[in-house]
C-alpha cells in the first residue's frame, strides 16, 4: 500500500486553509495520496469565502486516504474548539495547532504516513498562549525523542543547512560549538546519502565571523570550533571543506559544485537561497526518524481569505516530501 502524505494547514486564521483547499479544487498529486488534519467548518467557511468547489470527505486513519481527485480534501477532522476570524490570529486556537501538529507526527512516526508536509503557523500567537514555542522544527524533534534536528531549504539552485535555526542574533556564537557543527555534517551528509540519494556528498561550510575570523583577529570560533568539526569529519570520509568567508561562499561557481551549505545561523544563509529560488525552496528537516518538509513562507495573514495566496510552495513541499518517501 501507498503510504499517503499528511498535511498540516498551520494557523487557521492565516493561508494555509486557502492553499490546501487551492490544491484540492486543483487536484493536485505530488506523487502519492494525500489527506489533511483540520477543522472541517473552518475549511468549509473558508473554501465558501474563496468560492472554491471543493467536498470535504472524512476520514479516520491515513489507510482510509484515497487516490487524488479533483475538487476533493479528503480530511482528519479535529475541531479548533475556538472561533477563527480570517486574518486575525488568536491565542485560543494555539492548542489546535499544536494538536493537529502532534497527531501528525504520531501517524508518521508509525508508519502510517509517508511524510509530513506543514503549512504555516503564527509563532507568536502560540507563545501568547503561554505555550513556550520557538519553531516546527524543534517541536517536533521533541516530540520524536529530543533529536537533534538540522533545517535545511532546498531549492533548485543550491541547499542550505543550519548549525542553529530560531537564536537571537547575540546567542549565537556560544552555540556555535564543535559538536554542534560536527553533527550538523554528519546529520547533512547522512540524509542527503539515504534521503537525497546522493552518493558522497559535497559539503561546504560557512564561517562564523568576517573573513572567517580572519586567522582569529576577527573571532576565535572559527579555528576554535569550527575547523575542528570539519577536520573530524574529513577524517571519517566525509566531503566536507571550510570554513569560508560567507560573504564569497554561495557564488555561482561554488553552487555548481556543491551538493549542501552549512550556515551557522538563519539570517547567514536563508536570505540567499530564498533570494535565488524564492517560491521554489523547501524547508527539509534532517536527522529525523520520520520525513518532514515544509512551505518556505509565513501565514500572510494580510492574504488570507482574499485568494491572494500562492499554493506553489505548498505543492513543491509535497513533491519533495512524496520522493524523499524511503
Amino acid at each position: 500500500m501507498t503510504r499517503p502524505l499528511v498535511v498540516t494547514p498551520g494557523e487557521p486564521a492565516g493561508i494555509g486553509p486557502d492553499i490546501v483547499l487551492r490544491l484540492a479544487a486543483d487536484g493536485f498529486d505530488p506523487g502519492r495520496p494525500w489527506f489533511a488534519i483540520g477543522d472541517p467548518a473552518v475549511l468549509t467557511a473558508r473554501a465558501d469565502r474563496l468560492g472554491l468547489p471543493v467536498a470535504m470527505e472524512m476520514i479516520h486513519s491515513p489507510a482510509m486516504a484515497k487516490p487524488v481527485r479533483q475538487g476533493v480534501l479528503q480530511l482528519a477532522a479535529r475541531t479548533a474548539d475556538a472561533d477563527v476570524t480570517v486574518g486575525t490570529p488568536r491565542p485560543e486556537t494555539a492548542a489546535h495547532v499544536l494538536a493537529v501538529l502532534r497527531q501528525a507526527v504520531d501517524w508518521t512516526a508509525a508508519g502510517d504516513c509517508g511524510a509530513l508536509v506543514t503549512g504555516p503557523i503564527q509563532k507568536s500567537v502560540i507563545n501568547d498562549a503561554g505555550i513556550a514555542f520557538t519553531g516546527h522544527t524543534e517541536t517536533i524533534a521533541r516530540q520524536l525523542g529530543d533529536r537533534r534536528p538540522v533545517m535545511m531549504l532546498a531549492g533548485p539552485s543550491m541547499r542550505v543547512a543550519l548549525a542553529t535555526t530560531h537564536l537571537p542574533l547575540a546567542a549565537v556564537p556560544t552555540a556555535v560549538t564543535r559538536t554542534v557543527v560536527e553533527d550538523v555534517i554528519r546529520i547533512v551528509a547522512s540524509d542527503l546519502e539515504t534521503r537525497f540519494r546522493i552518493a558522497r556528498p559535497t559539503i561546504r561550510v560557512a564561517g562564523l565571523n568576517p573573513h572567517a575570523g580572519e586567522s582569529g583577529h576577527l573571532g576565535t570560533e572559527d579555528e576554535r570550533e569550527i575547523r575542528p568539526a570539519i577536520d573530524a569529519c574529513r577524517r571519517d570520509g566525509i566531503d566536507v571543506e571550510g570554513p569560508y568567508p560567507a560573504d564569497t561562499l554561495f557564488n555561482a561557481d561554488l553552487r555548481a559544485r556543491t551538493d549542501a551549505f552549512v550556515a551557522m545561523y538563519h539570517d547567514q544563509g536563508l536570505p540567499v537561497v530564498k533570494a535565488l529560488d524564492f517560491g521554489d525552496v523547501v524547508n527539509v528537516t534532517l536527522g529525523l526518524t520520520i520525513v518532514r518538509t515544509s512551505v518556505d513562507h509565513g501565514t500572510a495573514l494580510d492574504k488570507a481569505g482574499t485568494g491572494q495566496a500562492d499554493a506553489h510552495s505548498l505543492s513543491v513541499a509535497m513533491q519533495l516530501a512524496a520522493r524523499l518517501v524511503p
